[in-house]
């Protein structure tokens, strides 16, 4: 396979649709990326249970088929992983969903580097000394977490500002696209 320049999120996600078995996922699955990682997720047929079956049950099933994939499946995923770090080198990760549950295998935890001030080192301090957290790492990975749940609708408003910006620069004059795994999320 020829080594392109430039993929988008389209192409990222179409090869893998045109590299994985046919039989594993129910649909294409979806390719989110950043710029260390691909994270590709599946949704997978949703195990036959009783008509009355509680919600309980119906949780244990899904977890279960969930783990038989990743099981039955992690050779032939580390494989494809590994060719598709060659094309965009980045590593990938992977995830399955199956009713209401949905479950990433070995996704990838990235240091991040800030500073901060007094101020919001003492946020994270109370977080530690609350026991919410045990270290200003978790602390802040715990406030990352917090905001994204809480703000969801507006972080979604500006990842599609972020690829408009990303459309319109790659239409430019100089016609410099993106790399898709920049671009896609």
């Amino acid at each position: 396979m020829t080594t392109k320049q430039v993929w988008t999120k389209a192409e990222v996600q179409a090869w893998f649709v045109g590299r994985l078995p046919d039989d594993w996922f129910e649909g294409a699955p979806t390719v989110h990326s950043d710029r260390e990682e691909l994270l590709v997720i599946g949704a997978l047929a949703a195990p036959t249970l009783d008509e009355g079956a509680e919600a309980d049950a119906r949780t244990v099933a899904e977890r279960s088929r969930l783990q038989g994939f990743r099981e039955d499946t992690r050779e032939r995923r580390m494989r494809i992983a590994d060719e598709a770090e060659l094309l965009w080198g980045r590593k990938v990760s992977w995830g399955a969903r199956c009713g209401e549950s949905e479950q990433h295998f070995t996704t990838q935890a990235v240091p991040v580097m800030t500073r901060l001030r007094m101020e919001q080192r003492a946020v994270l301090d109370t977080l530690i000394d609350a026991g919410v957290a045990r270290s200003r790492s978790e602390a802040l990975a715990w406030c990352v977490r917090l905001v994204g749940q809480h703000q969801s609708e507006w972080i979604g408003q500006l990842r599609d500002a972020v690829e408009q910006v990303d459309r319109v620069r790659a239409a430019g004059p100089d016609g410099a696209g993106t790399d898709a795994a920049d671009a896609a999320d």
